[in-house]
């Protein structure tokens, strides 16, 4: 269940709660006539099924509530109601399953910012697998993945197309090219103040590296690996299942790749230089490419679920079409 606080102008607080009345899943609903003060108007609170969150929140920009007034949204992580229950049993789906649009551009949003946090990320993620090349040590490689937090700009990419907001998907990608920027130039100074310190050294980036040599060889597999990290990414953005977002760090060769790349024009190879940077554009567009048809067919998939709600029976008609 999803909890929304609503803060509306006055003279449309009874569209509100028509539209809240005629949506399927909602429950719990409070109103506070002018407990408002800024911006005034009257505060209104209720629950809602994911399932059926995201239409409301359609409903609720459409009356303007959030230009004139303010809408919130909280996750409930318990909820002891027989009509929260029920709310849900009415909603079509399931909650797992639910895309909350307006929470994923959010999310992205967020997380696809260009900040300083974000460069050092970047930055130190890579310096590791920097090491993790130098010595052909595997796990230091999936250390190094795991750091990474390229996939917030390239969600923010996907998003930013799927749902036609070019600014979300231009300034995705401007931090997306800037971070690996910064992470190559930076890993490359540090991979020349490592030779002069004696601990890195050309043999290294030639000698046989069972462990990591694929990262400057790419194939057919590093594009469907891609394909398929893509998928789960954005599923476990849509569904809230964050926890899989780990596993699709590691399984793609980002962060590695731009590793390579500037321990190899460190030391002037540029065959490995160019190798990677294969490696990594074809990683990031078959990312890009397979979170965007993800995205494309959950909204089709609910646009379908949505075209099956009913009506409460006895609701007001609201704003719904």
């Amino acid at each position: 269940m999803l909890h929304l606080r609503i803060i509306s102008p006055a003279d449309r607080t009874e569209a509100v709660l028509a539209a809240i009345g005629a949506t399927v899943g909602t429950t719990h609903l409070a109103v506070l006539p002018g407990a408002a003060r800024e911006p005034h108007g009257d505060l209104v609170l209720c629950d809602v099924a994911r399932e059926a969150g995201d239409e409301l929140l359609n409903e609720l920009r459409a009356l303007g509530i959030d230009r004139d007034g303010s809408v919130a949204v909280e996750n409930i992580d318990l909820s002891l109601s027989a009509r929260a229950d029920r709310a849900e049993e009415e909603a079509p789906g399931e909650a797992a399953d639910a895309v909350i649009w307006e929470q994923l551009s959010e999310a992205t949003h967020e997380e696809s910012t260009l900040t300083i946090t974000y460069a050092a990320f970047m930055i130190v993620a890579t310096m590791i697998a920097a090491c993790g090349v130098a010595l052909d040590n595997a796990i230091l490689i999936v250390g190094a993945m795991a750091v990474g937090p390229e996939f917030g700009p390239l969600a923010g990419i996907c998003t930013g197309l799927v749902q036609r907001a070019p600014r979300l998907a231009l300034r995705s990608l401007v931090a997306l090219l800037i971070g690996f920027a910064a992470a190559i130039v930076g890993t490359t100074v540090f991979s020349l103040v490592m030779d002069a310190l004696g601990m890195f050294e050309p043999g290294m980036l030639d000698a046989a590296r069972p462990n990591t040599s694929f990262i400057w060889q790419p194939d057919p597999f590093s594009f469907v690996v891609a394909l398929l990290a893509g998928v789960a990414g954005v599923l476990s953005l849509t569904s809230a299942k964050a926890g899989a977002l780990v596993g699709v760090a590691i399984s793609v060769t980002t962060i590695p790749a731009a590793a390579n790349a500037a321990l190899a024009l460190s030391y002037g190879d540029l065959a490995q230089m160019w190798g990677s940077a294969e490696q990594l554009m074809l990683n990031l567009l078959g990312i890009i490419l397979a979170g965007c048809l993800t995205l494309v067919g959950w909204k089709l998939l609910w646009r379908t679920q949505q075209g099956r709600m009913s009506r409460r029976p006895g609701a007001p008609r609201g704003t719904r079409k």
